[in-house]
């Protein structure tokens, strides 16, 4: 056994995905908050940014494919981050076709040689030259389906399953081969600052191509380049959001004056979002349970040139006693979840979830919304979303919540209602990645009945 050297090797793009994957595999980080802090560490130039990202997040996407094609050409124990090398040049021989193999191959021996020694390196070397040689065995191999679906799409067993179970066969594997796409950059632009035509070539002028959005009216994508590195966001004229996140916002009806509530705010996307829907005029309480993260949100607020927004932290099933009962117009509790509508964002929560943490996250969720229920007003509105597509997390805590509350009833998404790519049913709205290219994201409303 063998620890990988941790000097820094400045600019090598595969060096510094290898350690992106350790620490994932190590310390159970997410990738999306190790992929900026690792750029600037290894001072990763601009032109490789978007190869480092590719790396990053493909061969986390196609682990479960990756250890498939590797197992036949190993015999014997390797150390963790000598497979997880493997994983990242196998991954680049497959599916990255304008790589040549043999580059692939003098970088990997390389890597091994400075974090390891020859040995180690002649490891790496034979192993890979035997899968150039030999090709990777096909997956049509595999006899069972479920096992079959797994390793062709790299998620685990039972999460195919349980989607089986779910949403049909059909559905389940075009949402697993959808987790594998990239997420579409997609933004809101602040109405409050600029319309979506002038936010448009606002980012024009910065030489970023972008268009009006295909489901949320005042949300735009961009085909290339980065938008948070733009002068249009750093003046507040857009918030880089998911087009699916903005439609808890759509769904709780804001107008001016009104008192809102967002329970589970930070970053602030969605806050901000209910501030610009009621022009900045009226009052926003936001709450996050971790008092560093009410920064996210100020910050966000004073970029965008918002004044509405009072920020608190706490535990926000204990707001009946800061509040008082029947408090709000509006309430936006946008749970905490188990995330599985945003797996290709976090490609790994795929292979570190497991049913349990399904189970655990209920009671929370249910707590939220009892808490919210009395802080409502009589014909006040509620708006509960998730960003999962788990029955239990998202219908089946809808109807528990109205057989608790007899009083409350499902309140219609009309502002959703006549868009043709969102399939309300029941009036409750489950979005799935394969809808249109979005995140996984579940919203319902009730309203509290004035009698």
């Amino acid at each position: 056994m063998t620890n990988a050297k941790k000097r820094i090797w400045n600019g090598n793009v595969r060096d510094a995905a290898l350690t992106i994957l350790m620490e994932i595999n190590q310390n159970q980080a997410y990738s999306n908050l190790l992929l900026n802090r690792t750029i600037k560490k290894y001072a990763i130039d601009p032109k490789d940014r978007g190869l480092l990202t590719e790396l990053t997040y493909g061969t986390l996407q196609h682990r479960l494919t990756l250890e498939y094609y590797l197992k036949p050409f190993v015999k014997g124990k390797l150390d963790p981050w000598v497979r997880e090398l493997l994983y990242l040049s196998i991954y680049q021989i497959v599916y990255l076709t304008k790589i040549p193999p043999h580059a692939v191959v003098h970088e990997a021996v390389e890597i091994a040689k400075r974090r390891g020694h020859k040995g180690i390196a002649a490891t790496v070397n034979g192993i890979l030259r035997s899968i150039l040689r030999n090709g990777v065995r096909p997956i049509e191999d595999i006899e069972d389906e479920i096992e079959r679906m797994s390793v062709e799409t790299s998620h685990p067993a039972w999460l195919i399953e349980r989607w089986m179970k779910q949403f049909g066969k059909e559905e389940a594997l075009a949402m697993a081969h959808e987790n594998n796409h990239p997420a579409r950059m997609t933004a809101r632009v602040n109405s409050l600052k600029a319309t979506v035509e002038e936010a448009v070539a606002a980012l024009a002028k910065e030489g970023i191509e972008a268009s009006k959005g295909e489901v949320i009216p005042g949300s735009i994508q961009a085909s290339s380049g980065s938008l948070a590195n733009t002068d249009a966001f750093m003046e507040g004229l857009l918030t880089i959001q998911d087009e699916s996140s903005m439609l808890p916002v759509l769904a709780l009806d804001v107008k001016p004056d009104m008192k809102v509530l967002d329970m589970c705010a930070a970053p602030g996307g969605k806050t901000t979002f209910i501030a610009e829907k009621m022009n900045d005029e009226g009052e926003i309480y936001a709450h996050d349970l971790h008092e560093h993260k009410l920064a996210l949100i100020e910050s966000n607020a004073n970029r965008l040139g918002i004044q509405s927004i009072r920020t608190k932290s706490g535990d926000s099933r204990e707001l009946e006693s800061v509040y008082g009962p029947a408090s709000f117009d509006r309430i936006l509790v946008d749970a905490p979840c188990s995330g599985l509508g945003v797996i290709r964002r976090k490609p790994e929560i795929k292979y570190t979830k497991t049913e349990k943490d399904l189970e655990s996250l209920m009671g929370i969720q249910e707590q939220l919304l009892d808490t919210a229920y009395r802080l409502v007003k009589n014909d006040g509105i509620i708006v509960y979303s998730t960003c999962t597509i788990e029955y239990d997390e998202n219908e089946g805590m809808a109807r528990r919540f109205l057989d608790k509350h007899p009083d409350m009833e499902m309140a219609p998404l009309d502002a959703l209602a006549d868009n043709d790519s969102l399939a309300i049913k029941d009036n409750m709205l489950q979005v799935l990645p394969q809808h249109f290219g979005s995140d996984g994201f579940f919203v319902a409303a009730f309203r509290k009945r004035k009698d």
